[in-house]
């Protein structure tokens, strides 16, 4: 735990806190007799501290913005994907305790016990340290401008902007069309194509068909463009 402490920045004064962050239900359920506290209930307080320090960045951050804008740029910032791209920055799941079928079924790796582990760690910091402390943790591994560059970047749609763009000409048709998928079910990478009038303009991968999608707009408005 010392390794994955110095990651974090932070020493723990009850390193159960820690223990139980990283205790999946599945591994906790196995383990009855040793009555184990799975990190749901962290989960559930890390979500909370979570959005109240991403909520206090962004007020003082923007304080011209108006509720909506700062209330979707938060959604953005705190969505699973992002704390998905935390925990691996983390390397958390080297660290999880998780039950046989989990551990079988590529669960360290999975999206969501990895970002729920991550806002468990939150907690079990809070507590530990107080808000202060937690409040450190997530400025220095979630909130910067790079990473809410990163998030508005994500959450354009390319692909109303590259239909907008064709339409400006009469007839022109643009369709989608899957080209390959590789990696295992809980961690697949997809990748798409985008054809106007049957031809290739743009190409993309993501970890869903609808990223895959997004990026191959986007290479292909950049690619008309040009």
């Amino acid at each position: 735990m010392q390794e994955l402490e110095k990651k974090l920045n932070y020493a723990f004064r009850n390193h159960a806190l820690l223990e139980e962050a990283l205790c999946h239900s599945s591994y906790a359920n196995e383990h009855r007799a040793e009555h184990l506290n799975s990190n749901e209930r962290l989960e559930f307080l890390g979500d909370s501290v979570l959005g109240f320090v991403t909520a206090e960045f962004l007020f003082a951050q923007h304080p011209d913005l108006p509720e909506g804008d700062l209330t979707r740029i938060r959604a953005a910032l705190v969505c699973e994907r992002s704390l998905y791209e935390v925990a691996g920055k983390l390397n958390l799941g080297a660290y999880l305790k998780l039950g046989r079928g989990e551990e079988s079924g590529g669960g360290r790796t999975r999206t969501s016990i990895l970002a729920d582990a991550t806002e468990a760690v939150f907690a079990a910091v809070y507590l530990d340290g107080g808000i202060a402390a937690a409040s450190a943790l997530i400025h220095r591994v979630l909130l910067d401008a790079e990473r809410e560059e990163e998030v508005e970047e994500r959450r354009r749609d390319y692909k109303t902007a590259l239909q907008e763009l064709v339409q400006r000409q009469a007839d022109q048709v643009l369709t989608y069309r899957m080209v390959g998928e590789r990696g295992p079910d809980h961690a697949k990478t997809f990748a798409a194509e985008v054809l106007l009038n049957g031809k290739a303009v743009g190409s993309g991968s993501g970890h869903s068909k609808k990223e895959a999608e997004q990026a191959a707009a986007r290479s292909a408005l950049k690619n008309l463009h040009e």
